[in-house]
């Protein structure tokens, strides 16, 4: 295994909560070098308790393996000239305050780009940098903003928010390919570029084929508890114990299912042989194969699905999420760090055949890396974060 794709890549990071930890989190996991700045009082999510791992946040925890922190209150001119000489030597910034408003400490765009031209500056913010920036961004607001909470629950009952923040990890995720792709722009030509990323943009394009219903449709679609507006069967339906989900996506699928139920006529019945027509009569085929799932328990007909080719899967809290993950071999989760700093995270998702993913440094704690990225940022070495020691002559960090 090499090194990870982005090592002697330097990030500031400017963030704090999700969407912007998130992405610098996994520019770290790519072997990237982290340097997550934090207000005098820590990023918000530190307190964001229950639940945590002794004192610490489990929600921090989630999002900050692979960094090394530094407390800068900007509002202090040595602080600050300390961040404009991070960004000087950063290859990227990421940064989710109000559009602009690290402008007044000499930390926007145009005045980071002066100073280094390679900059990839990116910005992640609720609205835009528009008419809405002054509105604050945080994830339940454009869950119901863009329109998801409508999607989302009971069809006679209220509309409901995602069980997680989804948007600001869409956010995030989206900051990271406009990094990298970035970054790519810059090996090319030189040049920096301030990459901008909203989480309602964000949404918008995330609820696809809704989204698509309504610009290519002008459709309004709403929300329908557990089916899909699509595709039949698509849905939990109750097996003897729980509920299983059954995800038939075309009609070779659904034939397969039936064959497995014991029911192979109703394949052949012209309402339900094609995905339109068992749409469009779901109700007179759902009560068909709930009859015969009620035989076994949910598990049992996985096994069975599974190995006949049919989509399905136990609805699991959590725990059974990584159970399941480890049935598969996926090895879900990692321990970062070492003795007692050493942390359970659950694994970075992307896996390479020649570059190695970097699990070395724990979260940090509130400056743990102060006085080291200090002295290094003070003096005139301009090499980049390697190794989480102080060099010689205090030089690097």
């Amino acid at each position: 295994m090499t090194a990870g794709p982005l090592s002697g890549v330097l990030v500031a990071d400017f963030s704090r909560v999700l969407a912007g930890p998130y992405a610098t989190m996994l520019l770290a996991d790519l072997g990237a070098q982290v340097v997550k700045v934090e207000g005098p009082q820590g990023d918000d999510t530190r307190s964001w308790t229950p639940p945590a791992r002794g004192e610490t946040s489990t929600y921090y925890l989630g999002v900050n393996r692979g960094k090394r922190s530094i407390a800068l209150d900007l509002r202090d001119e040595e602080d600050a000239g300390l961040a404009r000489e991070l960004a000087r030597r950063a290859d990227v910034l990421i940064e989710n305050f109000k559009p602009g408003g690290l402008g007044k400490y000499g930390l926007g765009f145009d005045a980071v780009r002066a100073a280094n031209p390679g900059i990839v500056y990116a910005s992640i913010s609720g609205f835009g940098s528009g008419p809405g920036a002054k509105v604050p961004g945080y994830d339940l607001m454009v869950q119901a903003m863009s329109g998801l909470m409508s999607l989302t629950g009971d069809p006679d009952g209220p509309p409901y928010r995602a069980g997680i923040s989804v948007f600001d990890v869409m956010a995030g995720n989206h900051a990271v390919i406009g990094i990298l792709a970035a970054l790519r722009h810059r090996d090319a030509t030189g040049q920096g570029q301030h990459v901008e990323i909203n989480l309602l943009s964000s949404a918008l394009t995330a609820m696809v084929n809704q989204s698509s219903a309504y610009v290519a449709g002008d459709v309004v679609p709403f929300r329908m508890g557990n089916a899909h507006p699509s595709v039949f069967p698509y849905e939990p339906l109750p097996a003897a114990d729980t509920e299983l989900i059954v995800a038939t996506g075309n009609d070779g699928q659904f034939r397969k299912l039936c064959e497995v139920l014991g029911i192979p006529e109703v394949a052949d019945d012209p309402r339900f042989a094609r995905n339109a027509g068992r749409t469009a009569n779901r109700e007179e085929l759902r009560p068909l194969l709930v009859d015969r799932l009620r035989t076994k328990t949910a598990l049992e007909w996985f096994d069975l699905l599974v190995e006949a080719g049919v989509p399905s899967g136990p609805i699991n809290t959590v725990d059974g999420g990584f159970a399941m993950a480890e049935r598969f071999g996926l090895d879900p989760v990692v321990a970062v760090g070492e003795g007692e700093r050493a942390v359970p995270t659950t694994r970075h998702p992307i896996r390479f055949s020649e570059s190695a993913l970097t699990y070395e440094l724990p979260p940090p704690e509130l400056d743990e890396h102060g006085a080291e990225l200090r002295a290094w940022l003070a003096g005139k070495d301009d090499r980049t974060v390697t190794d989480g020691r102080a060099g010689e002559d205090g030089d690097r960090a």
